[in-house]
């Protein structure tokens, strides 16, 4: 169970970073270290989180988790980030596309 847990952290992780830099890199931002950075800061957390609260609970906290990362790294972005006008709308962006390229990919594979 445990193996799974790390796999699906390793995963998650690298694909996020991957579609998250793509689809800023595509709006214009090109400040590729902040978008690493606040991927390894939330993504691991938010998958941890969700494996916890999914593997032990009958709640799923999709929503939330998504929401606390958009005002996460939206904030950090304001502070932080260059070229980030918009940056929680930048970062809802960013996490909409690559939630939902998670999604299709489960459905599909």
């Amino acid at each position: 169970m445990i193996e799974q847990l790390w796999v699906a952290l390793v995963i998650s992780l690298a694909a996020t970073i991957v579609l998250e830099a793509g689809f800023l890199w595509l709006m214009g931002k090109r400040d590729l270290l902040s978008i690493i950075f606040v991927n390894v800061l939330t993504n691991p957390a938010a998958v941890l989180l969700y494996w916890v609260a999914h593997s032990y609970t009958d709640w799923n906290p999709i929503l939330l988790l998504e929401l606390l990362v958009v005002l996460t790294e939206g904030g950090y972005y304001k502070k932080f980030g260059r070229g980030f006008k918009r940056p929680y709308l930048a970062s809802a962006a960013a996490n909409t596309f690559s939630f939902s390229v998670g999604e299709l990919f489960q459905y599909f594979f």
